[in-house]
């Protein structure tokens, strides 16, 4: 059955229709369009001894290394204002920094670490790999490993090739669905991010969105061209998109759940629909489930909500922390990949054997009775209390969260697309953010992104992030 927690909607869909309970609140209060720059002073970052000394200091050298002085542009907390924190450990549900400080993380690397980090079986299976080698170049007996693991969990894939990123693999993906149709054109989502690649770099969400940039400088006309866009949960919109390039269009390609401008779940029959007009139009659907594969349930948001698109792209848990990407699908469209068919795509690292053990070991840890059950629980109480406490403070709020998956919107909501994101309050989110993290509790710093759970979040952790979040909701 179809399942949800859609953000500003106020439901949550169970695996059964008898699950069924308020999720969200809205209250009111000023809201702003767009993402703001905040002057956050050393005096505010440093409330309840939150002492950021080293992590200045090392960001500071770190900007005369590396472009804005990291290596992923929502690092540089633009979107928050001050500057980022160090992070030098992790373990379970927690961060440390290099001042010292601890955090309660809500961002698990980005979603891999669904388990937690740095778990003591994984670490135990990647020491002993690493006895063998750390990169082979050359096949290996993990490939099969995990590749079995995938196929056996994802409806869609029948066949699967790993890369190294989710951006990699999204390239691969959008090759692999122009010369399988050979049609040129596709549909993409506003706010829906798809990798740096040239093609996606239109009206992107993730760091693009957080740092309010225009469709990059560098990537020529040619590119983009051929990439069409549409509002999110707009199926009239995708309907006009067909009927204007008839017989033009290879695929349609979405995150099945958004993550990249913060957390929006779809309407009710939407992906149903796009299933419905791809087919109608021998055009591909691709599910990116880099964030959402293995995280909404063990076959991914195409198993949770019963839609089985023809390719898959996937990230993040199934290289349990270490750089992975993978894309897979129908065999007919896979076969079409290099060596067995005659569209080329390589990598010198593909299939390397520590990101196999990892991914591995993972997939087996979450396919264990109880995952899903965990994180939707912990996931509905961290979400309720949050929207919860900002409504009795007095804040206009709206959030979702399905199973290891959360966000929460300061407006009234409800949030069905990124031009509703954008309506979020930027500015109270940054003193939102700061005042969670002098309270030691890490989001993600941008409104434009979503949150993790993990199955190393406790009771406890969920009950503290409440607490502080009451305590930061009178002070904004």
């Amino acid at each position: 059955m179809a399942a949800a927690a859609i953000a500003g909607v106020g439901v949550h869909f169970g695996l059964s229709s008898s699950k069924m309970g308020s999720r969200m609140h809205s209250s009111s209060s000023r809201s702003s369009g767009r993402s703001v720059i905040m002057a956050v002073s050393i005096e505010e970052k440093t409330k309840k001894n939150l002492t950021l000394t080293k992590s200045e200091e090392a960001f500071a050298a770190a900007k005369e290394l590396m472009p804005g002085g990291v290596n992923s542009p929502v690092r540089a907390f633009k979107s928050v204002g001050g500057q980022p924190i160090l992070i030098d450990s992790v373990k379970g549900s927690r961060m440390w920094d290099i001042d010292g400080n601890e955090y309660i993380d809500y961002v698990g690397s980005w979603g891999p670490a669904i388990i937690g980090h740095a778990d003591d079986q994984v670490l135990a299976a990647l020491a002993e790999t690493m006895k063998k080698g750390t990169s082979f170049g050359a096949p290996c007996l993990l490939e099969n490993e995990l590749a079995k693991l995938v196929i056996s969990a994802v409806p869609s894939i029948e066949m699967v090739r790993f890369v190294n990123s989710g951006t990699e693999a999204c390239m691969g993906v959008l090759r692999l669905a122009r010369a399988f149709t050979g049609k040129e054109k596709i549909i993409k989502f506003e706010g829906c991010y798809h990798g740096h690649a040239d093609p996606f770099l239109v009206k992107a969400g993730s760091g693009v969105a957080t740092l309010g940039l225009p469709d990059s400088p560098g990537v020529p006309r040619a590119a983009t061209y051929e990439t069409l866009t549409s509002p999110y949960n707009d199926i009239s919109a995708v309907e006009r998109l067909f009927e204007s390039n008839k017989g033009e269009l290879a695929a349609v390609i979405l995150e099945p759940v958004v993550g990249n401008s913060g957390f929006i779940a779809p309407k009710g029959d939407f992906l149903n629909a796009l299933r419905r007009i791809t087919k109608e139009n021998d055009a591909l659907l691709i599910f990116d489930e880099v964030m959402t594969g293995f995280r909404l349930a063990y076959g991914g948001a195409q198993e949770y909500f019963g839609i089985t698109p023809d390719l898959t792209t996937l990230g993040k848990i199934i290289g349990g922390g270490l750089p992975v990407g993978a894309y897979g699908g129908r065999r007919d469209i896979m076969e079409m990949v290099a060596p067995a068919g005659p569209m080329y795509q390589a990598g010198t690292l593909s299939g390397n054997p520590l990101a196999m053990t990892a991914g591995i070991q993972t997939l087996k840890r979450i396919k264990e009775p109880g995952t899903y059950e965990y994180l939707d629980k912990i996931s509905a109480e961290l979400v309720q209390g949050i929207i919860d406490a900002g409504r009795r403070a007095g804040h206009a709020m709206c959030g979702g969260y399905i199973r290891g998956m959360f966000g929460f919107f300061f407006t009234e909501g409800p949030v069905y697309n990124f031009a509703d994101a954008k309506k979020s309050d930027a500015e109270k989110f940054a003193r939102f953010y700061w005042g969670m993290l002098a309270e030691g509790v890490y989001f993600a710093p941008s409104l434009f992104e979503a949150g993790f759970t993990s199955l190393a979040h406790t009771p406890e952790d969920i009950k503290k992030t409440i607490a502080a979040a009451e305590r930061v909701f009178k002070q904004i």
